[in-house]
């Protein structure tokens, strides 16, 4: 009887203890999250290759800009950060406190206990799917070097040992259809579990994405597919012999000066080209800066010239509208996207690298901005629908008379 009662004494301690960590993790999610801080400040210069400057000078109605960014940065949607550039400076930006579940810890999965962050200009953040839009410059970059040929070779000639998955149907399968989601291959990406998901252990991604079938004709059908992204990064290495990691440092980041990054591995050691990305969202919006230029950075052509244009225009219609109100679909191009936003009654051309839970690139070229987003709301609809018109509300911010 002794005995039983010690056991039954700590059994109510155990159940004690796990329900104050459950009423914990209750509280800690419907406590209000901070307001960011500093919201209207001019941008810090911190050495990092940005110059700074403030909306006035930089053709924004100031106290506009202000009520977007305080009402972003004091909501309730966890939305991290948030960053203005125009004209090569940084014109805004604000940080604040969020949970997060960052794809280098479990791969993002949904955890019991989640913590908050306090998010600053030194924070690495997850890209999450904006890691596909670097993955197609980088591709880009491969071409000019002359390491790949033209965007109409079939995907299977890089895979030899792949010859008992070859027809007719899937050797028709090139370059840019993967470049643009139009391969015509069976892929699920829709709620878990899905196709996405085993890329995550997968070792051999040609011989996963290529066992699907063909249900479509290749470069009539958009079908959003991370294998696609997975097969370009793996043709990247196999044309070059060097990782991911070692080409995006040597040919992307280091032009750019972006030192502090990760580039987070599956479960055999490659890199998830679709979604692994994290870096400092300021040096995301050099990125964006470099499209508005034409693939230059500072006085460096980093990216082809011709690759940007490309990939800033729309190669395929999406089906998918935003809003769903919305008179066009969504297009796609190398990895981007696009669509139209409206500025003072004139429709102007956008385009953006997206990412789950609310990390976007947007930048607008007849503007000259780029606006980059990171939040933690993934898996949610209603973060999608929020920075959308975060990012209608800034372009709207400049000035007419600009």
């Amino acid at each position: 009887m002794k005995l039983f009662s010690v056991k039954s004494r700590i059994s109510r301690i155990v159940l004690a203890f796990l329900l104050g960590l459950f009423l914990t993790q209750i509280l800690f999610e419907i406590m209000p999250v901070p307001p960011a801080e500093a919201i209207c400040t001019q941008p810090k210069n911190i050495g990092d290759g940005w110059n700074v400057s403030t909306p006035e000078l930089s053709g924004f109605d100031a106290p506009a800009l202000c009520q977007i960014l305080t009402k972003a940065g004091s909501g309730r949607a966890n939305i991290h950060s948030v960053i203005v550039e125009r004209h090569g400076r940084l014109v805004a930006e604000f940080y604040r406190q969020g949970k997060d579940r960052s794809i280098n810890i479990l791969f993002g999965l949904w955890r019991p206990f989640s913590t908050r962050t306090q998010f600053s200009p030194t924070t690495l953040h997850d890209m999450r799917s904006i890691s596909k839009s670097i993955v197609g410059l980088l591709v880009g970059i491969a071409q000019q070097k002359g390491r790949i040929g033209s965007l109409s070779t079939p995907i299977l000639q890089f895979y030899p040992e792949n010859s008992d998955l070859r027809s007719p149907e899937k050797d028709a399968v090139t370059l840019e259809h993967l470049l643009t989601m139009s391969s015509g291959l069976q892929w699920n990406e829709g709620a878990l579990p899905n196709d996405e998901t085993r890329l995550f252990w997968e070792a051999t991604p040609s011989r996963y994405l290529f066992n699907h079938s063909v249900i479509a004709k290749p470069s009539q059908v958009f079908n959003y597919n991370s294998g696609g992204t997975m097969v370009l990064s793996d043709i990247l290495t196999r044309t070059s012999g060097k990782s991911l990691k070692e080409l995006v440092k040597a040919e992307l980041f280091n032009p750019l000066e972006i030192a502090d990054w990760e580039w987070v591995s599956n479960l055999h050691g490659r890199e998830l080209a679709f979604t692994g990305l994290r870096m400092r969202p300021r040096d995301l919006v050099k990125i964006g800066r470099m499209m508005l230029d034409r693939g230059r950075w500072r006085d460096r052509q980093v990216v082809p010239e011709a690759w940007v244009a490309a990939s800033l225009s729309p190669q395929i219609s999406t089906g998918f509208k935003s809003p769903p109100t919305a008179s066009d679909d969504l297009k796609y191009s190398y990895q981007w996207w696009g669509g139209n936003v409206n500025w003072h009654g004139k429709s102007l051309r956008w385009s953006a690298g997206f990412g789950n839970g609310g990390q976007r690139l947007f930048i607008v070229p007849d503007l000259d901005l780029a606006i980059a987003t990171t939040a933690g709301d993934y898996e949610s609809r209603e973060i999608v629908h929020i920075v959308n018109v975060l990012f209608e509300d800034i372009v709207s911010s400049v000035s007419l008379l600009d």
